[in-house]
């Protein structure tokens, strides 16, 4: 139990537990909207936009520990984040659009996610969070 509480106290891997849980609830809605009859980028579109909403906020008050919400800091982050989802976005649709006819809608949701957790915990930490206090991202 001690060696989690070590962990847990690191950034990344407070990221990497928020994002595979995210990333669980997202596979559970490409399933869900496939099932309903959505096509693979359908589906990985409407997963893409409900995960990263829930996504931004547990990342900016658990994993960096930013509880700052007055609009004069919220506003500036959801609009880093949003340019970055958005790049996001393309990035996704585009590998589910190359790669439909050969990998399932789940596997290239998963490689584009594992691509885009690289950069975005790197923007996140030295650029969008960047000033959430000290202790809790050391």
């Amino acid at each position: 139990m001690r060696r989690l509480r070590a962990l847990l106290q690191r950034p990344g891997y407070r990221y990497l537990l928020i994002g595979g849980s995210v990333y669980l609830f997202e596979l559970a809605i490409i399933a869900l909207s496939q099932a309903a009859g959505a096509s693979p980028v359908a589906a990985v579109a409407l997963s893409y936009c409900l995960g990263t909403l829930v996504s931004f906020f547990l990342q900016k008050l658990v994993t960096f520990g930013d509880r700052r919400m007055h609009h004069h800091i919220l506003i500036p982050q959801l609009l880093a984040t949003s340019a970055l989802l958005l790049w996001n976005f393309g990035f996704s649709l585009l590998v589910t659009k190359l790669l439909q006819d050969n990998w399932p809608a789940v596997a290239t949701r998963t490689l584009a996610l594992g691509v885009t957790t690289i950069w975005n915990f790197y923007l996140y930490k030295t650029r969008i969070f960047k000033n959430a206090p000290e202790e809790l991202i050391g």
